[in-house]
């Protein structure tokens, strides 16, 4: 599709059981700075089954024009159908970016849209900015192109992505990535009911029954993170990390590093391949500090490491640091904490 300067920012707001997944509020906030760069609106696509009050959830989070498409049939999710109201909606209304949250969904779909619509896609952004662009080769100027920006080559690099020719662009965002802004329940905006034409051919599956794991760990909202690196030793060594924790009334994270070792679960994994955190408070423990792990932890208001190495990467981020083995300094900072109470 051939850009169009005057559409809107578009985020695909994901749902489960009705109301929206906070990927999607923290992308219409983004949405929602970047709209006012370019002097456009932001639109939200919302497919699924009795949606009203997540309409009115993304307005108060920036939205303009919510386009929802209820029908008892997108329910539950399924590429296909989901897939031809996008590129549907996107046809009618030509937005120029459409951003996505990079949860398993959003990571099925968008790429099943950018191939419908002969567009590009950038996968994982931790940054989405607006700027202007010359090609190299040319010396062509292109002007408020959306700058997709990402890790690449394992952490090593970080790359900065364009689509000047091909629309709309499209991005998806991790979650936790960009801030979740305040609501404002004064906003008003548009609810656009429409109507996409579904092939029965792209209903090929039917949910009978859904199963469930419940969360054990919800590190996006805890102020507090204990996490342990491949420096704690093993899984017993994580029983310092918990108590800490516990002492502390905080969440235990980890690094991948840790992870794969078998130390603690993947649910706990802090970092680009993990969960983006912004607690008040991160004590790292034993963690060397690769780029991929502070990717997802920087941006804590304070952090505290504490690392046997003192040459380790963690510590040139951290507020506070501490050099020593963790079996000696972890239970002297418990038993001070113990003490104060």
């Amino acid at each position: 599709m051939e850009p169009n300067r005057s559409g809107e920012v578009w985020v695909f707001a994901e749902q489960e059981d009705g109301m929206p997944h906070d990927v999607a509020l923290e992308l219409c906030g983004k949405a929602r700075e970047l709209a006012d760069q370019l002097g456009v609106g932001v639109g939200a696509v919302l497919p699924g089954a009795n949606l009203r009050e997540s309409a009115k959830r993304l307005i108060a989070q920036g939205a303009d024009n919510v386009y929802l498409v209820d029908d008892s049939r997108l329910e539950h999710y399924q590429t296909g159908p989901y897939a031809r109201v996008l590129s549907t909606l996107i046809e009618k209304h030509r937005p120029q970016i459409v951003m996505y949250g990079a949860t398993p969904l959003g990571r099925d779909l968008a790429p099943r849209v950018a191939s419908q619509m002969r567009a590009g896609m950038t996968a994982d952004c931790t940054r989405l900015d607006i700027g202007d662009v010359t090609d190299p080769k040319t010396k062509t100027e292109h002007k408020n192109l959306l700058l997709q920006i990402r890790p690449a080559f394992g952490g090593n690099i970080i790359a900065t992505i364009v689509n000047y020719d091909r629309w709309p662009q499209m991005a998806t965002v991790r979650e936790g990535v960009m801030p979740l802004r305040e609501p404002d329940d004064s906003r008003q905006g548009q609810v656009i009911e429409e109507t996409v034409e579904i092939d029965e051919a792209e209903l090929a599956l039917r949910v009978i029954e859904q199963h469930r794991e419940p969360r054990t760990v919800n590190l996006k909202s805890a102020r507090l993170i204990v996490a342990g690196g491949a420096g704690v030793g093993g899984k017993e060594g994580f029983d310092l990390i918990r108590e800490l924790a516990g002492a502390l009334g905080g969440a235990v994270g980890a690094s991948r590093a840790a992870v794969d070792s078998g130390f603690i679960g993947k649910e706990h994994q802090v970092g680009q391949t993990g969960t983006t955190v912004r607690p008040a408070l991160y004590i790292a423990c034993g963690i060397s500090g690769a780029v991929q792990h502070r990717a997802g932890m920087e941006e804590a208001a304070k952090i505290i490491a504490i690392n046997s190495d003192p040459d380790a990467p963690i510590l040139s981020i951290a507020h506070y640091g501490i050099v020593g083995a963790l079996n000696t300094v972890i239970p002297m900072m418990v038993q001070a904490i113990k003490e104060r109470e």
